[in-house]
């Protein structure tokens, strides 16, 4: 009911969106006039009428291009792999060139597209062969491709490491923490030859009682039942999904949102105020991170919920008790891979502490093959996209790459 509520609201408004986009085409017809402070701050309510709206289709990465090796080369996209829920996307690079370390960015599953790591995954093809697990939306996955839940999750990262293999570092940003470092001990327990050389968690809830913040309180503000009953909806008969029942991505974005509301009512007044003030390059630059931002994808029921069970309220993983098909993770059998976790300083998502907890669970692994860098200064987007990224946290990711390699 919840979500037919939703596409129902959302179907009232396409009208009004219309109407706001056929009245900006007159913009050019008015001339002069058009640049009257009345008509642009019109012209800009009507701007953010027409544009500023949730959607559920993937953005393109657009990375064309990059700077490699003192030179710029042109990139393209090709699909390694591919499965009902998602694709192994590789950010290729002409042939030819000097070889780089294959790196498999595990995007999170938590309400946004793996475009979200556009940043990420464009600094990291300076010096890096990049892969990442590039994510469907639950709703557009029809009912015959069966389940995914966490262990799936799982095996994702497994099956795609092989399918990279050796030698192949893993890194991974926020949520899939916690899946990457259960792949990796799995994997070397068995001694898989793809077992990553290096792996990077970055700002993920590998122990999230080591420092609660907002959003592990609210994992526990209920019990499993609650958010099973409450948060869970059927993908309407109009999606190639119908019938599934997933957790949907407007709500895990109303949570976002609902966390940092006043910033986000600050920065959509401010792209108000640069389009009526005919500041279209500022405007641009809020615009692109909200169209990002804006665009949700659903996750599958049981991929949430167990999330919510094993991770948010449990822990299991922290304890020792997280179990994958039956069997016990044990990360002390992680001997191998070497580990470097980054925190950030003013991460109100997955807090200081909860991401460098892996260390301790880690415990056969030597001293020099562990590594922890805390950027200051950063909140949770910080760690993985902007300057501070790119400048500061990155030179760690690849130089311990590197080393590793």
């Amino acid at each position: 009911m919840l979500y037919k509520m939703y596409q129902g609201f959302n179907d009232m408004l396409e009208p009004l969106r219309w109407f706001a986009a056929a009245g900006l085409k007159l913009r050019d017809s008015l001339g002069d006039y058009a640049e009257d402070p009345l008509m642009r701050s019109v012209f800009a309510a009507l701007d953010m009428t027409a544009n500023t709206k949730v959607t559920h289709v993937r953005t393109d990465f657009a990375i064309k291009s990059v700077i490699s090796g003192n030179m710029e080369v042109d990139v393209h996209e090709e699909v390694i792999r591919s499965t009902p829920f998602a694709d192994l996307l590789r950010f290729a690079k002409p042939e030819g060139g000097a070889i780089q370390p294959k790196i498999l960015v595990v995007a999170p599953l938590s309400g946004h597209f793996a475009t979200l790591l556009r940043n990420t995954v464009a600094t990291l093809l300076r010096d890096h062969d990049v892969y990442i697990t590039d994510w469907k939306n639950a709703r557009d996955v029809p009912l015959s491709a069966g389940v995914f839940g966490f262990d799936d999750y799982v095996d994702h990262v497994i099956a795609f490491l092989e399918e990279l293999g050796p030698p192949v570092h893993l890194l991974a940003v926020c949520q899939p923490c916690v899946q990457a470092l259960a792949a990796t001990a799995l994997m070397s327990e068995d001694g898989n030859p793809a077992t990553p050389r290096s792996l990077t968690l970055m700002g993920g809830p590998v122990d999230v009682d080591a420092n609660p913040t907002g959003v592990n309180e609210l994992a526990n503000s209920h019990d499993f039942e609650w958010f099973e009953s409450n948060l869970i909806s059927t993908v309407p008969w109009r999606y190639p999904g119908a019938g599934r029942r997933v957790y949907p991505g407007f709500l895990q974005l109303t949570a976002f949102v609902s966390m940092n509301m006043s910033r986000h009512s600050q920065q959509h007044r401010a792209l108000y105020q640069h389009l009526a003030d005919g500041e279209l390059e500022q405007a641009a630059t809020i615009r692109e991170f909200y169209e990002e931002y804006f665009a949700v994808l659903d996750m599958t029921a049981d991929f949430y919920l167990e999330t919510i069970d094993r991770v948010f309220q449990r822990a299991l993983l922290a304890k020792g008790k997280l179990d994958y098909r039956g069997r016990r993770v044990d990360c002390s059998k992680i001997r191998r891979t070497a580990l470097l976790t980054i925190e950030g300083e003013r991460d109100d998502i997955c807090a200081v502490g909860q991401t460098s907890a892996a260390h301790d669970l880690c415990s056969s692994l030597r001293p020099h093959m562990k590594r922890h860098y805390l950027q200051a200064g950063v909140g949770h987007y910080g760690v993985f996209s902007g300057s501070r990224w790119e400048n500061q946290v990155y030179p760690q990711v690849r130089n311990f790459v590197l080393g590793a390699s």
